[in-house]
């Protein structure tokens, strides 16, 4: 490892041995060993006598009440600063394997992938036709799942990059005992700054959080992917001239999201539209300033091409003050050509009085002229460095940064659509779900009918809606081109769900033809959640498709229609297992739908951060995709904690952005050729049986008598309502029982209370059922599945890693705060049996490894924090005990609510994840 910290293998219960402030600050320490002292000295100062609970010899439950609170403030800047200094070691880690052996050596980057791809035969050709088509979308979401504040984040930020700093081997002692000071303080800001938010976030303040990654790191990052690209084919096809499209996509949730949330407005969706806009603007305006200040080439040293001349006197004309800017910039061209371009961009938020740009088009082909000339004077290395990152910029992001999606809840918009019905048919009006409501909504398209409803005679939810279609109508036009993204219509369970957006469109003006013979110009976009959704989603989208109008209006979409597929509520419907299957059936059926259809059908994965909600490797994830069903299109959502790990950093968002974007691309190239991915009837009827085993012994325990008692007395789930993450509600309609709950809060709950079924229950079950019946034959064909089908790999090796974070005895302590010893006892016996079946079974499948033996960084890591994680659930059974003691009456103890809410998050801080 690098010297530049001295890499010791400092272990943390050597680091907490004896702390000895008064010596100096060596400049060979391990990066965790210096964080842990810093963190130390700034504890020691304000709370003497804590340092035994950082290093797990003291159990915060032991402590007295006015020391919980600050002992859990240490605990989880300790959990932060663990997770900072694995960013930064990581990153250390990719940099001396490229160092060593080259880019080809990071797996999972576009040096790697296409290495992999070359030395596997496939023509440069191919490739550039798959790049021609690639469409990475990575989609921000607003859900509740970010416990850390914007503030708290910054000072992480600042805090690696002090890190990296310190990596330097330029400093003098004295540099860098500045720099050493300089992170103290910043740890001293973290303590001082406190986790909890003091107010629930608004939406408004969620859209500001969601820009802040972008204007930090993903505008910057986005064109290095794209110079990944290029170098990984100079370096393994030097031959082909690559041309290498802007392939990213990004889209956000974040202000248009609505599922269930009632805060989100169309008021709100303009101002997120608003803010995204002005966002990149002034960022295009920072970048220009800078050609401003570069672009120094003098026409009395070179000769200036004359069609240059000509598009400079027209760029010039359009600022209304040529005269200004050749006055600055006397004999520079090039400066004055930049000069018109941001006094462009400025008039775009009415800064100047120049002739803004109508279309993101026009400021790229200016920027192209800029290209076009440095090559002509031959300035190319000046193009690629100044100029191309921004052109490629704005062809990624165009005036918008983000496609934002519209997302609201079929039940909502079948109600709506019933009102405005009644309003127009009376007594006739249809009720959902009959023939006579399918007939009624296809004869509205069809005729191409327009709506004539008195506004002021609507319900506030029906006014509310129709706002919305207004908004995207008139979001989708003139110079917001891309600023909508698609409508998603979560809990889709019929075709006639999905028309129904379409009538709704189509009343608010978004038909290109009124009488039913054009297209509706909107992506509509079907969410299928739960298992028996999956089980025929297929068949609505077949349904949906004999539909002309739809038919019309995907083709005017370039031929795609985008289905999107979610890992989170399928898992609390049927179990892990049933969920993933499911979902891998489900792709398989709709690939082989749009073949028959001659259409292309693209997948949106609604991944969370959790292992229970999708959230395994990206590489392996896309890796086990059914073959064919990628295409060079995927979108992906980044979730809550899940935005903050990855795109907090410049270097980790690089490497993430590639690691998804070569990912994709790898699935398209080979996905059809690779063996691990082939459809083998034996291992396929396996599955189906291991399925069905699994959701039953599932099914059996979420309709346990009693079961949801249990959940709710056992976990913390009522009381993360205390905490302020999201500006939703954690439940849908307001109903109390599971259906209604949201997927985030219940694995939000199982993993506090460190049971995480959801992420392993009635696997084990399944599998010793399996062997009962087929003996070592079958155990021989698990053996077989398991090395030779890259998706059932990745669900044992996501359940090993669930079951290593697993601990019933923790368990056992949150089963004692059921109020009934009988149902506590029955439950949890139950749950503990089947974990205990789970890794006995598969042990037997991965060749008898223990638990996690096949992940040794992921065992480390957590164990590294396990003695403090463990002492903080302890503290949490004593808090809720304290904290649900008090009568309906009687306000909740304060001090015991907020250590209450800080050990919520130093638990999801610990695992990594909330939901």
């Amino acid at each position: 490892m690098s010297a530049s910290f001295g890499w010791l293998g400092t272990t943390l219960g050597r680091m907490g041995a004896a702390v000895d402030d008064s010596r100096p600050l060596s400049c060979h320490e391990d990066v965790r060993s210096l964080l842990f002292r810093l963190l130390t000295s700034v504890v020691s100062e304000r709370e003497p006598g804590l340092a035994g609970v950082l290093t797990g010899r003291v159990s915060l439950d032991t402590l007295a009440d006015d020391q919980r609170i600050p002992a859990l403030q240490a605990t989880g800047i300790w959990f932060q600063l663990v997770a900072i200094a694995n960013e930064l070691l990581a990153m250390r880690s990719r940099r001396e394997l490229e160092q060593m052996g080259g880019a080809d050596e990071v797996v999972g980057s576009f040096a790697n992938v296409v290495g992999e791809i070359a030395a596997a035969g496939y023509p440069a050709e191919e490739l550039q036709t798959t790049l021609d088509t690639l469409n990475v979308g990575p989609t921000m979401t607003a859900h509740p799942t970010e416990a850390k504040r914007v503030t708290v984040l910054e000072i992480h930020r600042r805090i690696y990059r002090k890190l990296t700093e310190l990596e330097q081997q330029r400093w003098a002692p004295r540099e860098r005992e500045q720099l050493i000071d300089d992170l103290r303080s910043e740890i001293e800001l973290l303590w001082m700054s406190g986790e909890l938010r003091l107010e629930r976030p608004s939406v408004e303040s969620e859209i500001a959080w969601g820009l802040h990654f972008f204007r930090e790191v993903i505008f910057e990052a986005t064109p290095k992917i794209y110079d990944a690209v290029e170098e990984a084919f100079a370096r393994h096809y030097p031959q082909y001239d690559i041309k290498v499209p802007s392939f990213m996509r990004f889209a956000s949730w974040i202000g248009g999201d609505r599922d269930g949330n009632p805060n989100v407005t169309a008021k709100t969706t303009v101002r997120a539209l608003t803010e995204c806009r002005h966002a990149v603007i002034g960022w295009y305006i920072q970048q220009v300033r800078r050609l401003v200040t570069v672009l120094s080439v003098s026409a009395n040293v070179v000769e200036i091409p004359e069609d240059f001349t000509k598009a400079l006197a027209q760029a010039l004309h359009r600022t209304g003050t040529a005269r200004e800017i050749v006055a600055r910039n006397p004999g520079e061209p090039l400066r004055q050509f930049a000069a018109a371009m941001l006094d462009r961009l400025r008039a775009m938020l009415g800064e100047t009085a120049a002739k803004p740009y109508a279309r993101s088009e026009l400021f790229r082909n200016d920027l192209r002229q800029v290209e076009t000339v440095l090559a002509k004077l031959g300035g190319n290395l000046v193009a690629r460095r100044f100029v191309r990152p921004l052109r490629q910029q704005v062809e990624t992001f165009g005036f918008r940064t983000v496609a934002l999606d519209i997302r609201q809840n079929s039940t909502v918009v079948n109600r709506v659509l019933a009102e405005l019905f009644k309003h127009m048919d009376a007594d006739q009006a249809p009720t959902p779900d009959t023939p006579q409501w399918t007939k009624r909504i296809r004869t509205a398209l069809s005729t191409g009918e327009q709506l004539i409803v008195e506004p002021q005679l609507l319900s506030d939810e029906a006014r509310e809606l129709l706002d919305l279609f207004d908004v995207i109508r008139e979001a989708s036009s003139g110079l917001n081109g891309g600023a909508i993204g698609a409508f998603i219509l979560s809990m889709t369970r019929s075709s006639e769900d999905l028309l129904a957006v379409y009538v709704l469109a189509q009343y608010c003006g978004m038909a290109t033809a009124l009488d039913g013979s054009g297209a509706i110009a909107l992506r509509v976009v079907p969410l299928f959640e739960t298992i028996a959704d999956l089980r025929v989603a297929a068949d609505v989208l077949d349904q949906l498709l004999s539909v002309s109008i739809v038919r019309r209006s995907v083709r005017d979409f370039g031929n795609r229609q985008e289905v999107m597929l979610g890992y989170s509520d399928s898992n609390k419907d049927g179990g892990f297992l049933a969920s993933n299957w499911e979902l891998n059936k489900t792709q398989r059926r709709i690939h082989a739908l749009s073949q028959k259809r001659k259409i292309t059908i693209s997948f949106f994965h609604g991944r969370g951060g959790s292992v229970s909600r999708g959230g395994a490797p990206t590489g392996r994830a896309i890796a086990a995709q059914p073959a064919g069903t990628v295409a060079g299109v995927m979108r992906v959502t980044e979730q809550g904690e899940v935005v903050s790990s990855k795109f907090a950093n410049r270097g980790t968002g690089l490497y993430q952005l590639e690691i998804l974007a070569a990912s994709v691309l790898a699935h398209s190239v080979k996905s059809h050729n690779e063996p691990e991915l082939k459809e083998i009837p034996e291992f396929s009827e396996a599955l189906e049986a291991l399925t069905g085993m699994s959701q039953a012994s599932y099914s059996g325990l979420i309709n346990e008598p009693g079961f949801i008692d249990y959940f709710n007395q056992a976990s913390p789930v009522e009381e993360l309502s205390l905490l302020k993450i999201g500006s939703r509600p954690a439940r849908r309609f307001g109903a109390r029982d599971i259906s209604d709950l949201r997927a985030i809060p219940w694995v939000f709950a199982w993993s506090q209370n460190r049971h995480l079924l959801t992420n392993w229950y009635g696997i084990g079950s399944a599998l010793n059922s399996f062997l009962a019946v087929r003996g070592s034959a079958g155990l021989e064909l698990l053996k077989q599945m398991f090395e030779r089908s890259r998706f059932f790999r990745l669900i044992v090796d996501e359940v090993d890693k669930g079951l290593y974070q697993t601990d019933m005895e923790i368990g056992r302590l949150y089963a004692g705060l059921v109020q009934d010893p009988e149902l506590s006892e029955r439950i949890y016996r139950k749950i503990a049996a089947e974990y205990a079946l789970t890794r006995k079974t598969i042990a037997e499948i991965n060749g008898g490894l223990k638990v996690s033996q096949r992940f040794p960084a992921f065992k480390q890591h957590f164990d590294r924090i396990r003695p403090q994680l463990d002492g903080i659930h302890r503290l949490q059974v004593q808090l809720l005990r304290e904290v649900r003691a008090q009568d309906g009456s009687t306000a909740k103890p304060k001090r015991a609510v907020n250590a209450l809410l800080l050990s919520i998050n130093c638990i999801s801080t610990g695992l990594g994840w909330t939901g």
